[in-house]
C-alpha cells in the first residue's frame, strides 16, 4: 500500500477505512421509462436548426391562412391602373421601408411632367395654383429630388435631376367614362369626406393639347407646343401668348381647362345620351370605388394583383398540394411496400418488376402528357396530383419493402406468430410500428420536393396555374421573368418563400429522422 502512495504521491491522511454499515452512494442511481415518441421530441428539440426549421414553416402556414382574412383585397381583386406597383404601406413607411418609392432620373420634361400632378391637385377648382403648392400637396409624386445637372453629348447637354417618386401618385389623373348618376355620387361622396375626386377637364380639342397620349394627357392639364405631336409633354409651354423654355423659378404654368362660352370651368364632356367623360384623381377616385386607399404590402403584379394575397394562395396550393400527395404516397406505398417485404419470394419479384417499370417513366412526361390530355377536363392541380402519385410512392414502397426485411424475422415476430397472430397484425401492428419513423421521415421529405417539381413545372409553362381561381410559387416566378430587371419585387418575394420552404422541409425533414432514429433512443435525465 505504501508504494501506491508513493507512486501518486497521495498522502496518507487522505485515506480511510470504509464502513460496511453505511450505504456508500448518495444517490440512487434511477431511471425512468419514456415512451417512443417521448423520446423522438426530446431528440428533436435538442436540433435547433430543425426547431427553427419547424418556427420558420409554421410562420409560413400563419401567413397563408391569415392573410387572406385580414387583407382588404382578395384573390380577384385587380386594377390595372397600378399594376406593377412597389411595396407600399402608411404604417411601415414610418420607418423608412414600403414606402411605395422608386428612384427615377428625371428630365426637365419628366420633372415638370410629375411635378404639374402636384400643381393640378392643389387646384380642383381651377382658380391656379403655383410650384410651391404642388410641391406641398400631398398627392405630389415627387418625394425627394436632387441638385440639377447636365449630361449628354458635349453642346447638346440636358439638364436632369435625381428623384424619389412615390409611384402611385405619379399615375396621377385618368380620364373616366361613366353616368351623369355616377357623377352626382361622386360630387356628393365628396361633400361628404372633404376629398377632392374631380377636377377641372381639359379642352381635348384645343391646339394645346398633346397629340396621340390620352392617358398621359389627362395630367397635362398645362398648355404644350402645338406643334408637338410626342407621346410626353413638350418641355415648350405656353406663357404671356409665346412659346419659351419654362423657368421653374419665375414662370407658373398656363392651364388648358376646358371653358363654357362664359368661361366658366367645365368639369365634364357629354358623350351622348346620359355618358359623361370627366377627369379624376386616381388616388381618391380608389378610394371613392373601394373605401381605402392604395397600398400593397407587397405590391402588385403585371396584372395589378396584390402580390401579398397572391402569394398566401400560392403558399397554400403548393402544401395542400404537397402534402395531399406525401400522405397518398405514403398509403400506397405502405401497403405496396408491406406486402412485398413480408411475403417476399415470388410476391416480391413480380411487384419489383412491376415498380422497376414505372420508375423507368421519366416524370417530366408524365406530367406534360396528363396536363395536355387531363388538364381541360379536372383542372391543372388534379392532373399534377395524378402525375405526382403515378410514381411518387415508389420510394416510400423501397423504404417499407426494406424495413420489413430487416424486422419480420425479428424475435418478437416469431413469439407473436407462435401465439396466433395473423399476417394482417403481425404486418401493422408488429413490424409497421417499428418502422414508422423511417417512412414518416421520408414521407415529410417528399414535401419540399413536390414544391420544387411544382414550381419547376409551372415555371416552365408545363404546368399553368394562374389567373383569378389562384396562382402557384412557380407561375408567380413565371410570370415575373420578363420583367425581373425593372419590377424585381415581382420576383423576390416568391422566391425568397419558395427558398424558405424548401431549406426549411429538408431540415425539419433532417431533425425528424434523428429523432425517429431507434438506435438513438434512451433515457430521460
Amino acid at each position: 500500500m505504501k508504494a501506491s502512495y508513493d507512486l501518486y504521491n497521495i498522502p496518507k491522511e487522505k485515506f480511510r477505512l470504509a464502513d460496511t454499515n453505511r450505504d456508500m452512494s448518495d444517490k440512487k442511481l434511477e431511471t425512468k421509462p419514456i415512451g417512443y415518441f417521448h423520446d423522438a421530441w426530446n431528440r428533436f428539440r435538442k436540433n435547433k436548426a430543425s426547431v427553427a426549421a419547424a418556427i420558420i414553416i409554421l410562420l409560413i402556414v400563419i401567413f397563408a391562412v391569415i392573410v387572406p382574412f385580414v387583407s382588404p383585397y382578395d384573390i380577384t381583386f385587380s386594377v390595372n391602373t397600378y399594376k406593377n406597383k412597389v411595396p407600399k404601406n402608411d404604417f411601415l413607411a414610418q420607418f423608412g421601408i414600403c414606402t411605395g418609392t422608386t428612384n427615377r432620373e428625371l428630365s426637365d420634361v419628366g420633372y415638370m411632367y410629375r411635378l404639374a400632378i402636384g400643381v393640378g391637385a392643389a387646384d380642383p377648382e381651377g382658380k391656379g395654383a403655383t410650384w410651391a403648392d404642388g410641391e406641398a400637396n400631398e398627392f405630389n409624386p415627387l418625394i425627394h429630388v436632387g441638385e440639377s445637372y447636365m449630361k449628354g453629348v458635349e453642346g447638346r447637354e440636358k439638364r436632369y435631376r435625381k428623384a424619389d417618386v412615390d409611384v402611385y401618385y405619379e399615375v396621377g389623373f385618368r380620364y373616366i367614362q361613366s353616368t351623369e348618376e355616377e357623377f352626382n355620387k361622386i360630387r356628393a361622396w365628396e361633400a361628404e369626406t372633404g376629398k377632392h375626386v374631380i377636377y377641372p377637364m381639359i379642352d381635348r380639342y384645343s391646339d394645346y393639347y398633346p397629340r396621340g397620349n390620352d392617358i398621359n394627357g389627362a395630367n397635362i392639364w398645362y398648355k404644350v407646343n402645338p406643334n408637338s405631336v410626342k407621346s410626353e409633354p413638350d418641355p415648350i409651354v405656353v406663357t404671356f401668348g409665346g412659346f419659351r423654355t419654362l423657368d421653374y423659378e419665375k414662370d407658373e404654368l398656363s392651364d388648358n381647362y376646358l371653358r363654357d362660352e362664359a368661361g366658366n370651368i367645365r368639369y365634364y364632356q357629354n358623350t351622348g345620351k346620359s355618358d359623361r367623360v370627366f377627369r379624376v384623381l386616381y388616388a381618391t377616385y380608389y378610394e371613392y370605388l373601394y373605401g381605402f386607399k392604395a397600398q400593397y404590402l407587397f405590391g402588385t403584379d403585371e396584372s395589378g394583383y396584390d402580390i401579398c394575397v397572391r402569394l398566401a394562395t400560392g403558399i397554400r396550393l403548393s402544401l395542400v398540394l404537397s402534402i395531399a400527395v406525401s400522405l397518398i404516397n405514403f398509403f400506397i406505398g405502405t401497403i405496396y411496400g408491406a406486402i412485398e417485404g413480408y411475403f417476399g419470394g415470388w410476391t416480391d419479384i413480380i411487384m419489383e418488376r412491376i415498380s422497376d417499370i414505372l420508375s423507368g417513366v421519366p416524370f417530366i412526361i408524365v406530367a406534360t402528357l396528363f396536363q395536355m390530355y387531363y388538364s381541360a377536363k379536372v383542372g391543372p392541380i388534379i392532373s399534377l396530383l395524378f402525375a405526382f402519385v403515378l410514381t411518387g410512392w415508389l420510394g416510400t414502397a423501397y423504404r417499407v419493402r426494406t424495413q420489413f426485411y430487416r424486422f419480420k424475422n425479428s424475435e418478437y415476430v416469431f413469439a407473436a406468430r407462435t401465439l396466433g397472430a395473423s399476417n394482417k397484425r403481425l404486418m401493422f401492428k408488429h413490424i409497421l410500428p417499428n418502422s414508422l419513423g423511417t417512412i414518416i421521415t421520408s414521407s415529410v421529405l417528399v414535401i419540399p420536393g413536390v414544391i420544387n417539381s411544382e414550381s419547376m413545372l409551372s415555371y416552365l409553362g408545363i404546368a399553368s396555374i394562374t389567373g383569378d381561381s389562384g396562382t402557384s410559387l412557380g407561375s408567380m416566378l413565371a410570370n415575373a421573368q420578363s420583367t425581373f430587371m425593372q419590377y424585381p419585387h415581382l420576383m423576390f418575394f416568391p422566391a425568397l418563400v419558395l427558398s424558405l420552404l424548401m431549406i426549411s422541409f429538408n431540415l425539419f425533414g433532417n431533425g425528424l429522422r434523428d429523432a425517429f432514429n431507434p438506435s438513438l433512443r434512451g433515457v430521460e435525465d
